[in-house]
């Protein structure tokens, strides 16, 4: 981070701009619902920039004592502590491949990292035979003034585009099982969303402590392959994973070609429906869930055209959110908005609206996260040293 810095809360009341529902999806999607204003009873919400001069932060965390820990595509974490002190955190990213959409990227706390102070990043690294994907594991100083590398790799040989590092997915969350999810992004390379023998285009479910694939992953097989580790595959390019508060339900959040950015609910061993395998080129023209794949799944929101990019996920949880409770959030790239998405117990989407709040305020969010405290965390994803760390609180 190059001059990151506090700045004072920014009480932010607009009127929504209500774009228009999606258009037809894919034969293989659910459309979504028509976009709406806010509900009469919603909550206003205050916006409050946190830290500011970062360059591309794509992910954030909080421990349980308040700190915030923050990484920056090009390479760098930041921790902004209790009492506001922002701080550098030292940590060796001397290998980082940060090319186009690849770098420093997913990021999450272990469940246990009071006690053992473990974090993981999802990001392109360099090594003898060419560039790749891996997820590190680290230890954070009890300081915050530095992070070690204590699992390099914790997974490794996950595919990486090396002329363009387009695709790179890169998504971290934690299952409801404890399990480590890893979304990951298809390379623009047609064959690998349909084959099981690479973790590219793919979500993949590992044990945190060691990276070994979980016994009960649906291709496990005893010949330790790279099936071994995927949980789903027929993906683009997993952008967000959010699981469901008091539920076993996850939903990937996947950027579309030109149109169709898909909100997925998770099924072990499903297939997502992207093929776009031209016969050794990349065809963008397919469905993002093409109907001829047998037992393909349907999505549970589809944006239509044009599509808006939604990176981040998460679902906001508790009493104080209102009429906001449950709600699924998507971070809007391309459309410069939060778009909120109301499910169903089933995870059907019932109810779509932006958050007047952060519609156009802030430019492209890039990542969004529930905090330990309750309080709603953004990235910004603008570049040149103009992104924030904003905390969104219901007011009163």
């Amino acid at each position: 981070m190059r001059g990151a810095s506090l700045a004072g809360p920014l009480a932010l009341t607009l009127l929504v701009t209500a774009c228009s529902g999606g258009s037809e999806g894919d034969a293989g999607s659910v459309a979504a619902p028509p976009t709406t204003e806010a509900p009469a009873g919603a909550p206003s919400l205050d916006v409050e920039v946190v830290a500011e001069g970062f360059d591309h932060p794509w992910d954030v965390a909080q421990a349980e004592d308040g700190t915030l820990l923050v990484d920056e595509r090009a390479g760098g974490f930041t921790a902004v502590l209790p009492d506001g002190t922002v701080r550098e955190v030292q940590a060796d990213l001397g290998d980082l491949f940060a090319t186009g959409e690849t770098g420093l990227m997913g990021l999450a706390l272990d469940p246990g990292f009071e006690e053992n102070r473990r974090f993981y990043t999802c990001q392109g690294v360099t090594g003898g035979e060419g560039a790749s994907i891996e997820v590190i594991a680290w230890a954070a100083a009890d300081d915050w003034s530095a992070a070690t590398r204590v699992e390099d790799p914790l997974i490794g040989g996950i595919p990486v585009n090396q002329g363009s590092g387009r695709h790179g997915g890169c998504r971290l969350a934690f299952g409801p099982d404890g399990a480590l999810l890893v979304g990951t992004g298809d390379n623009a390379v047609g064959t690998t969303p349909q084959d099981l023998g690479t973790l590219a285009g793919k979500v993949l479910r590992a044990d945190p402590a060691t990276g070994e694939p979980l016994p009960d992953n649906p291709f496990a097989a005893p010949d330790d392959g790279a099936e071994d580790l995927i949980w789903t595959y027929g993906h683009r390019n997993v952008q967000g994973l959010a699981v469901r508060p008091g539920t076993d339900q996850t939903y990937s959040v996947e950027h579309g070609p030109d149109r169709n950015d898909e909100v997925n609910l998770l099924q072990p061993g499903g297939n997502y429906g992207w093929d776009p395998d031209g016969g050794g080129s990349y065809d963008e023209s397919v469905p993002m869930t093409d109907p001829a794949i047998e037992g393909a799944v349907p999505a549970v929101w589809d944006s239509g055209a044009p599509p808006i990019a939604p990176s981040g996920g998460t679902f906001l949880d508790g009493d104080q959110w209102g009429d906001y409770d449950g709600l699924l959030l998507l971070g809007a790239l391309r459309g410069q908005h939060v778009l909120a998405l109301r499910l169903d117990d089933q995870g059907q989407v019932v109810e779509q609206f932006r958050l007047p709040e952060l519609d156009g305020t802030h430019g492209r969010i890039r990542a969004l996260e529930q905090g330990t405290d309750g309080a709603l965390y953004v990235t910004t994803d603008n570049g040149d040293d103009r992104d924030q760390l904003l905390r969104v609180t219901p007011q009163g």
